[in-house]
Order: structure tokens, then C-alpha cells, then sequence
């Protein structure tokens, strides 16, 4: 480690306890703190910057892919989200409710908001009338409550952060294409922006969302073995809009029921990103989610011409695009410096001093590989630029490599066993689809059925459980 390598002690060591490197990481880097109210986190200033920018790429894809942003009440009155069964069964435990007004007691009482499946279709039976009015693409951000009973921060909080959309389309086909596409643009904005790959597929019906027909899911592996659902898109079917009347009069004549989907992903990312790229140093950040890409680092800043120069730098770094900052503080070394900016995974440490100066080039450092690269002062804010995506690329193999590393075929109970509970990693085993054996392998192993992937192989034709005829092959992984 580098000098003043003391300071970042204090984070625990990932393979000694990694909950607790978890929480020392996303506290000392100021990512968040606790609240005084149980199960919810205050997002620090730097911690929202990642979510500002998370936002921003992704609010870019939705509007390309025809979606718009609107905003829904917080509040959700009981009728409403009692006329799904199977919603209201599935949301039950973690509402949150409203009763009382100022000094008044409600006549009925009030949901905050778990999602908002009802009180926007409440409102697309009074939009939707023709054909011509579909499709509806509306997204949403917001925050949402549930009343989680174990939290951590970033991972399950009683409120969270959010987008959530939710679309009606006139056929099953068009909504389905949509479930699907929008599925993929997670996965596309996961591998080249979050450095993060992950399994797509389907969930089973245990696990789908409550009142979908079908719920598809990306799965990512954290660096403990666990898997994190990073995020999810449904196939709602005509179940909502049944209920709540959502009818246009096709082409033909025929008053039909809307088709819809609703797809959403939370501010869990953040904790994806930290706990499958973060390192015995702290954070490290992917370069389109960092709040600073390029952290400028005067050495021997006391010098004449010192602090100019990295001033300058800094500015020209600024104005080409790149989100860049100085660290002229006064009091601290230099390594004290370099192990800080390290711990708040900033992509790149640009070194300048006096013999830097004198020769016309700087020294950055990637934060994925800690390799030192001198670089020519002319044309720097081109080389940084191709640097992070280099530092992007290197991140995304490396986090690849690791789970495939941890992905171990199992035939037969004892090796699914060893996989989930010896060896930390993913299970990929034969199904027969049964609901007993689904609740079987959780009860035995702890492991729950993460995804029915898209890409089936065939192992056997045994169910690692039962031993009877396979349906799927599936990926089953202990998780967040």
C-alpha cells in the first residue's frame, strides 16, 4: 500500500467480514448515515451524486425508447389497492399505513405508496377510451415505502428511491416485446455504464411480483457469493386492467382490456456497485457514475508554480466534459491524500509537482489496477478520456471473471449444497418446476431459485432436488 496506508485500516477486511466492510465502506466515504427514523438512510451529498447520475443515464434510455415522466400521488386510498387480490396479499406485510389527518381520523385509510400499480391504473381507465390513445409509456420517480422488518442501507430500506414505469399496449404481443426490450435496456445500461454483469431471465411463480403474469429478472453476483436483483420488468398481463376497467374500442369495433407492464430499478444499484467492485482500499466507482472522474493532486504544493499549474489542469479537465477536482488541502501528505481519494473510488488520480512541470507531463493512476501511466500535459484531457473507458472495460472483465469463477454446475444435491454453502457461489442445477422442491432447497440450503435464464442449458434430465423430470435449468444463489 501506499504511504499513510493507517487511514484505511479502519475499513474491515472483506474476506473477515464482508457486512461489516460493507457498512465501514458506505460510511467513511460518506455515501450515507442513519436517520433517526428505524430502517431509513439519509443519501449524502455524494452518495446522491451517484443516484443524479444514475438517473440521468437511464432517464436518457427511457426517453429514446418513447417513454415520458409523469408524477402519482404518495398516497393510495385502501379501496384501490385492495382490488387486486393477489397484490394487496403480496404487499401486505410491508404497508405502511396512513389513519389520522392533523386531528381527524381518516374515513378511509391510506397506503404509502409500496408501488404504484393501482392509483396509476385508477387513472389510465379515465385516459384510455380508443386505440388511438395506446400505447401509454409513463415512468415514474419517486420514492417508495415498504416496512422492511432487517434493513441496510442502499440493500433494503423502509424507503427507497426509484423509477418505476408502467405501460398499456392494445395486444398481448406489443406488451410483451415491450416487458422484454425494456428488460434488456437494464441489462445493456448494467454491463456499459455500472461495469456490472448480470443473468437475465425469468422468475418463477413464487417468486414473481404480485398480480404479474410473469416477472423477468437480471441477477448479479455481489463479491461474497450472494446474489442482488438488480432489477425487474413484468408482464402484468390484462390482471389490472380487468380490475380497474382499463377498456379502449380497437379497430374493429370491439371494446378490449388494455395489455400492461411495469418495469423498475431502485437505489439498490449503489450497493451492487460497491459490493462487486469495492476492494480492501474502499470504493471503486465505474467512470459514468463517479461524481469525480479525475481527482487532481498538487505534490509538494507549497512550491512556486505548483498550485497554478494543477489549478489550470483542473479547469482544462473541467471544461473538455470531464468531472474533475483539486485537492489543494493544506495539512495532509501526499499519501494520506492518495489512500483517501482511493477509499472514495474516484477512477483516476492525476499527479502533478515540480518535476512534472518541468518535463510537460502528469501521472494518473487508475483506481481498478492502482497503474501508474505518464501522460503528456498537451492533449491530457484526451488521454483521461480514453483512460476511463479503459478503467470501465477493466472493471466489467474483472467483475465477469469473478462470477464466472463462482458459477458450479451441480447434479446432484450434495454438489448444489457445496456450491451455495462451501464454495460461496451460484448454483446452476435442473428443475422440475414443482413448488415443494423450490420451498425444499431453501429450507435445506438456504438458497433461493434466482432466474429460469433465457439461455437454457441441459445438465441432465433429473431434478437436482426430487430426482424426477427436469423442466428448467435455473440459477439458484443465496441473496440480498
Amino acid at each position: 500500500m501506499s504511504s499513510g496506508s493507517d487511514f484505511v485500516q479502519h475499513i474491515a477486511s472483506r474476506e473477515e467480514d464482508f457486512s461489516r466492510w460493507y457498512t465501514d465502506v458506505i460510511l467513511k466515504t460518506d455515501l450515507v448515515d442513519y436517520s433517526d427514523v428505524r430502517g431509513c438512510m439519509v443519501i449524502k451529498p455524494y452518495g446522491y451524486g451517484i443516484w443524479e447520475l444514475i438517473q440521468k443515464e437511464l432517464d436518457a434510455r427511457f426517453k429514446a425508447t418513447g417513454h415520458k415522466n409523469a408524477y402519482f400521488p404518495l398516497f393510495i386510498p385502501e379501496s384501490l389497492l385492495k382490488k387486486e387480490a393477489e397484490h394487496i396479499e403480496g404487499f401486505a406485510p410491508e404497508v405502511a399505513w396512513v389513519t389520522r389527518g392533523g386531528s381527524e381520523e381518516l374515513t378511509e385509510r391510506l397506503v404509502v405508496r409500496p408501488t404504484s400499480e393501482t392509483i396509476i391504473c385508477s387513472m389510465y381507465a379515465k385516459w384510455i377510451h380508443s386505440y388511438r390513445d395506446l400505447p401509454v409509456l409513463i415512468n415514474q420517480w419517486c420514492n417508495v415505502v415498504r416496512w422492511e422488518k432487517t434493513t441496510r442501507p442502499f440493500l433494503r430500506t423502509s424507503e427507497f428511491l426509484w423509477q418505476e414505469g408502467h405501460t398499456v399496449h392494445a395486444t398481448e404481443e406489443e406488451a410483451q416485446e415491450e416487458t422484454l426490450k425494456m428488460l434488456d435496456v437494464y441489462v445493456e445500461f448494467n454491463k456499459n455504464v455500472l461495469a456490472v454483469p448480470v443473468i437475465k431471465g425469468q422468475k418463477t411463480e413464487k417468486e414473481k411480483f404480485a398480480g404479474a403474469r410473469a416477472t423477468y429478472t437480471m441477477e448479479a453476483m455481489m463479491q461474497d457469493g450472494k446474489a442482488l436483483q438488480m432489477g425487474t420488468s413484468h408482464d402484468l398481463g390484462q390482471n389490472f386492467a380487468k380490475v380497474f376497467d382499463i377498456q379502449f374500442l380497437d379497430k374493429d369495433g370491439q371494446l378490449k382490456y388494455g395489455w400492461q407492464t411495469s418495469w423498475g430499478v431502485s437505489t439498490r444499484m449503489i450497493g451492487g456497485i460497491i459490493m462487486v467492485h469495492g476492494d480492501e482500499r474502499g470504493l471503486a466507482l465505474p467512470p459514468k457514475v463517479a461524481p469525480t472522474q479525475v481527482v487532481v493532486l498538487p505534490i509538494a504544493q507549497h512550491k512556486p508554480g505548483v498550485l497554478e499549474k494543477a489549478r489550470e489542469l483542473t479547469e482544462r479537465l473541467l471544461k473538455s466534459g470531464l468531472r474533475a477536482e483539486i485537492d489543494e488541502r493544506e495539512g495532509q501528505s501526499a499519501g494520506w491524500k492518495f489512500n483517501e481519494w482511493e477509499m472514495r473510488g474516484v477512477p483516476i488520480r492525476v499527479e502533478i509537482g515540480p518535476r512534472d512541470i518541468e518535463k510537460g507531463e502528469v501521472v494518473a493512476v487508475r483506481r481498478d489496477d492502482l497503474q501508474k501511466t505518464v501522460l503528456p500535459m498537451e492533449g491530457v484531457e484526451k488521454a483521461l478520456t480514453e483512460m476511463l473507458e479503459l478503467v470501465h472495460q477493466g472493471m466489467y472483465d474483472k467483475a465477469l471473471a469473478f462470477r464466472d469463477s463462482r458459477i458450479f454446475t451441480a447434479t446432484d444435491f450434495d454438489e448444489f449444497n457445496k456450491a451455495v454453502n462451501a464454495r460461496q457461489g451460484f448454483a446452476k442445477a435442473m428443475w422440475c418446476g414443482e413448488r415443494e422442491c423450490e420451498d425444499a432447497i431453501r429450507e435445506k440450503t438456504g438458497a433461493t431459485a434466482r432466474c429460469i435464464p433465457f439461455e437454457q442449458e441441459k445438465i441432465s434430465d433429473k431434478c437436482v432436488c426430487c430426482g424426477k423430470k427436469a423442466k428448467h435449468m435455473m440459477y439458484f444463489g443465496k441473496s440480498y
